[in-house]
């Protein structure tokens, strides 16, 4: 089963990066999917059954859905902050206290956190990540946890964990 999802997974893959679905390409993608199926399919994908759960397809693009929206404000945020002739920025380091419990979760979060623009994600400590945020909003924990995580946090507690 471990396998197939390394299986699918690369041919999604070849497909996408190809966009070609001409009998031979396909042919191709199928070979070098199951090549790498076969060479790397014992190091990933312990519990596949996760992966084929549809509810975790959902929340997945519910996340990248949410995702998108977060880059786009931090966006015009950030181009706000550099054309402003007074260049109103307050940068700092907070500590982030996270719920999520596995490893792949808590890198998906501090890597979601780093692609927003305004945010980068220096250190995880245990469940505790250290974050430079252009612009301080709040002093209180709880509050800047919330404006910093969003929703990533919760959407990714549903479908990776």
């Amino acid at each position: 089963m471990r396998y197939l999802g390394i299986f699918i997974l690369s041919m999604i893959f070849w497909l996408l990066v190809t966009f070609r679905f001409t009998l031979p390409n396909i042919a191709a993608g199928v070979v070098a999917s199951a090549i790498t199926a076969a060479i790397f399919g014992r190091y990933y994908f312990h519990n596949v059954g996760k992966f084929l759960q549809p509810r975790r397809w959902f929340w997945f693009t519910v996340y990248l859905v949410s995702f998108i929206w977060a880059c786009i404000k931090a966006n015009f945020d950030v181009a706000y902050r550099v054309l402003h002739p007074a260049m109103p920025i307050k940068p700092g380091i907070v500590k982030v206290k996270t719920t999520l419990k596995s490893d792949f979760a808590r890198t998906l979060l501090a890597n979601s956190i780093t692609m927003t623009p305004g945010t980068i994600t220096v250190d995880i400590i245990g469940d505790e990540m250290y974050i430079h945020w252009i612009f301080i909003r709040s002093e209180d924990p709880a509050l800047y946890t919330r404006m910093i995580t969003g929703r990533f946090e919760e959407y990714i507690k549903k479908f990776a964990e």
